[in-house]
């Protein structure tokens, strides 16, 4: 069975480490906030200029002045920082943060990232998306396998106009979690209940399957 949105979230959270300073994107990404596994501190970091933030309020707790990227209610920890969106994008250009979790429309073997852009639909702009992918040098993606009908987003060439070339290594799929290294997909772990054959026909770029593919654990 497909991971949900959640268990998506769950299984991004597992690569965080102590210390690490990390952006969140807009969708999938953001619920990564909820899962921060129990023993280690890291800080969010939110592009429109907050440091420190925490999981999706409750009901009792919404501020509509404290709002992440993609415009949704968060909390603030004990000792974040709230600052304008000048220093927060410093800060990524810069080389400062850890980790960064993206969302995409599309992936390629080579690394490449569409995340920004469908033709022939309206869309408000890039945002931060091509300063995150070219100053972060650790990124998952996270995001369907496939689309409504089927087609691959995981391809052997971005048909997307791209956010950023070569710049990503890791890919979390509602089906399976993935390496890329020297121009293909390396199939890592297999989400519970989803067969290997589901995820090489999913699979447009050429595809590594290991002998064994453990099953993700929750």
């Amino acid at each position: 069975m497909a991971l949900t949105r959640e268990q998506m979230a769950q299984r991004v959270a597992r690569e965080l480490r102590d210390g690490y300073y990390v952006n969140l994107g807009i969708g999938i990404p953001t619920l990564v906030a909820n899962y921060i596994p129990d023993g280690i501190e890291v800080m969010l970091q939110s592009e429109n200029g907050l440091l420190g933030m925490g999981p999706f309020p409750t009901e009792s707790e919404i501020d509509a002045d404290l709002i992440n990227a993609g415009k949704q209610t968060v909390t603030a920890r004990k000792g974040a920082s709230i600052f304008s969106s000048v220093e927060s994008f410093a800060m990524i250009r810069g080389g400062h943060v850890d980790l960064t979790v993206l969302g995409a429309f599309e992936v390629d073997v080579h690394g490449n990232i569409a995340s920004w852009m469908v033709p022939g639909k309206l869309v408000k702009g890039m945002g931060g998306a091509m300063d995150l992918v070219a100053g972060a040098d650790n990124i998952i993606v996270t995001m369907t396998h496939a689309g409504k009908a089927g087609d691959s987003k995981l391809l052997p060439e971005c048909s997307l106009p791209l956010t950023g070339a070569g710049c990503i290594k890791r890919v979390l799929t509602d089906l399976a979690y993935l390496e890329i290294e020297n121009g293909a997909f390396i199939l890592k772990e297999r989400a519970p209940g989803v067969s290997v054959d589901e995820i090489v026909g999913k699979t447009a770029g050429k595809l590594i399957v290991p002998d064994e593919v453990p099953e993700m654990r929750f």
